[in-house]
């Protein structure tokens, strides 16, 4: 006896609590309408960049999750108003028309974030590096000059 109605595809397990079932209802799979989670992989864009932003006592450290992407595929800019731009793009796969895809969880496409740099940035002295798909991006700080002070003697 089938716990979910036949009009919602049916199950071929007879226990929906069956841990041992490979089979998984997907109440979207005979719906010929497409839902938003199920664009294209040409046009989903690659929004989900992680990036961390630490500031450190010489420099403030950016580091970015960017897997599967290439170095030269990543372009990274300073505007004239200290915003650090991080841009690029993850390719699409190519397919074989053999192939049967039984899931596409990646995402491919264009991504972009900017970061406003604070005044202390040395824009002139920023260096990137990746390795193992992690982008590391440091922009050194200014010194901090700390004001003379002069002492005053008071009289009395």
């Amino acid at each position: 006896m089938s716990l979910i109605p036949s009009f919602f595809g049916g199950r071929r397990s007879s226990s929906v609590f069956d841990p041992s079932s490979l089979d998984v209802w997907d109440p979207f799979k005979d719906f010929p309408v497409h839902f938003p989670f199920e664009l294209s992989r040409e046009n989903s864009a690659f929004v989900n960049t992680r990036i961390d932003w630490k500031e450190t006592p010489e420099a403030h450290v950016f580091k970015a999750d960017l897997p599967g992407v290439k170095k030269e595929e990543v372009k990274l800019e300073v505007e004239d108003d200290r915003v650090l731009q991080i841009s690029g793009e993850r390719k699409v796969e190519k397919e074989d028309k053999n192939d049967t895809w039984h899931r596409v969880e990646r995402s491919s496409g264009s991504f972009m974030r900017r970061f406003r740099l604070p005044e202390n940035a040395k824009l002139d002295q920023i260096k990137a590096s990746m390795e193992n798909g992690v982008l590391t991006v440091t922009v050194p700080k200014a010194e901090v000059k700390k004001p003379d002070v002069k002492a005053i003697e008071i009289s009395g």
